[in-house]
């Protein structure tokens, strides 16, 4: 049984030398069902809103990881948590430092994929997040026509 409510608090929370905060999210995948029960070959990854909504963009769930925990475990917690799945936790796909918009400070993240094996009708975020299954390639020519033009408006 998968627990229905969310971590909150710092008091766990991990830092590293340089008191960065450490934070771990998962990019959680499906192979596509296809009509006859069987799965196809087309990618999906699950994507969530933020809080505040999708007026902040869609992401991958991440938070905080407690020192009671291993990195694939706050891996997988924050997946529940934030997305409603269940499923393993795979290699390290990287680390890397990034700067809160919130906060103004700087993280370190790792990242994971996860296979999602369980999808919940009910998890804990689930009155603040909206989840939505896509299309890996569209995901990812969006995503990156998104940075191109960006990038040329700023260059």
């Amino acid at each position: 049984m998968a627990c229905m409510v969310a971590r909150s608090g710092r008091e766990l929370q991990r830092y590293d030398d340089m008191g960065r905060r450490q934070v771990v999210g998962c990019i959680p995948y499906r192979f596509k069902n296809c009509s006859d029960g069987f799965n196809g070959d087309e990618l999906e990854v699950l994507v969530i809103t933020s809080q505040k909504g999708q007026t902040q963009g869609m992401m991958f769930p991440k938070g905080g990881w407690e020192l009671d925990e291993s990195v694939e475990e706050a891996a997988s917690r924050e997946s529940l948590e934030e997305a409603g799945v269940l499923g393993n936790v795979e290699d390290e796909l990287g680390k890397w430092n990034f700067l809160s918009k919130r906060h103004g400070t700087f993280y370190e993240g790792f990242m994971f994929p996860l296979f999602v094996t369980k999808q919940l009708d009910l998890w804990p975020e689930k009155s603040v997040r909206q989840r939505i299954w896509v299309c890996c390639f569209s995901f990812c020519c969006c995503t990156m026509l998104k940075s191109l033009i960006c990038h040329d408006i700023v260059s």
